[in-house]
């Protein structure tokens, strides 16, 4: 196959070529996806390109619209879809170069095939696997699928497997390759070839955030035994002061009977609009008009007496929760109360 005129081109080459082909208002949408160093490497580049030949312009165009399109069926259905589709389209060769460019520049997510799976059929397959190992595979699921296989758990491996989650780094290939292996049988296996950076705090905290509230209680509760630190630093991060809009209004004004004037404006000082109009709408007008006064003669405030004001109005509403006075809408199964 005839090599393409761009092909003695570098990667920031072809993405500076690529820009300057879009034109600069596509090209600033673009920029605000980009790090800082990415996008001063990138100006440089554009800064420094004279001049391109139709032919190139075109190779990288469509270079871009072939990768654009493999990572389209990789989503869809992984490599090997995508390896089909793309040689009906392209051709065997182009198609190989097309994924080999993906697999190579992009991290193709480990687990993927998992991810398209029934939660409760893969339930199946991991419950009887040790936490260490369930913990990798619920890591790279989405927080749904993950809440689910977490709550069907015996309560006795909830915890364990939710604190495995949240002190987990990275993982070597092998190990993840070998993890997939035990599904092989049933269940086709995407290998990712680097080290790949998951679980995390804010993992096992969207996965907490999503599972029923009985749950979540059991969880937390073993943490704070076992490993208090790291049950503190979820418990921050569960539930932030602009979920405040996931109350409904008779619960925003049972909040606000406990919350303290002063540090309700000061709170307010740096959040949105909606979460504003939702507070105030559940005031009475002349404390609402009171609220708006304070926030405006106290002028500029530091954004720590900010964050601490917020998490007092956010331990008043956990407060509340526990003792079963307000709900929390969740979207992991919570009953209803009627």
């Amino acid at each position: 196959m005839a090599k393409s005129a761009d092909d003695k081109l570098g990667g920031v080459q072809k993405a500076a070529i690529l820009l300057i082909a879009l034109g600069p208002e596509r090209s600033a949408g673009i920029f605000k996806y980009l790090k800082e160093e990415e996008i001063e490497e990138l100006t440089l580049e554009i800064a420094n390109t004279r001049s391109v030949t139709p032919q190139v312009k075109d190779d990288v165009i469509n270079e871009f619209y072939e990768v654009c399109l493999a990572q389209q069926y990789i989503a869809e259905g992984g490599i090997s879809y995508a390896k089909e589709l793309l040689e009906n389209a392209l051709g065997n060769e182009r198609a190989m170069e097309v994924i080999s460019k993906l697999t190579a520049s992009l991290q193709v997510k480990p687990f993927e095939f998992v991810r398209k799976t029934d939660a409760s059929q893969l339930l199946n397959f991991i419950q009887d696997e040790h936490p260490q190992t369930i913990a990798l595979i619920l890591s790279y699921l989405s927080a749904g699928q993950a809440a689910m296989i977490i709550s069907a758990l015996p309560p006795d491996r909830q915890a364990d497997v939710a604190k495995r989650i949240a002190v987990m780094d990275r993982t070597s290939p092998d190990v993840i390759k070998e993890v997939e292996k035990v599904l092989e049988s049933k269940l086709s296996s995407l290998v990712n070839q680097d080290y790949t950076i998951i679980g995390g705090v804010d993992a096992v905290v969207e996965i907490l955030n999503t599972v029923d509230r009985g749950t979540e209680k059991h969880i937390m509760e073993t943490l704070e035994i076992e490993e208090p630190e790291l049950a503190d630093e979820i418990r921050k991060k569960m539930f932030v002061f602009e979920d405040i809009l996931l109350l409904d209004d008779r619960a925003i004004q049972r909040v606000l009977r406990d919350v303290d004037n002063n540090d309700l404006a000061i709170a307010l000082k740096s959040a949105n609009e909606q979460v504003q109009n939702a507070i105030f709408n559940n005031l009475s007008k002349r404390l609402a008009v009171m609220i708006k006064e304070d926030m405006e003669f106290m002028g500029p405030v530091r954004m720590k007496d900010v964050e601490e004001a917020q998490q007092k109005i956010v331990n008043i509403i956990r407060k509340l929760e526990d003792a079963g006075e307000i709900v929390i809408s969740r979207g992991g199964g919570d009953e209803i109360v009627v």
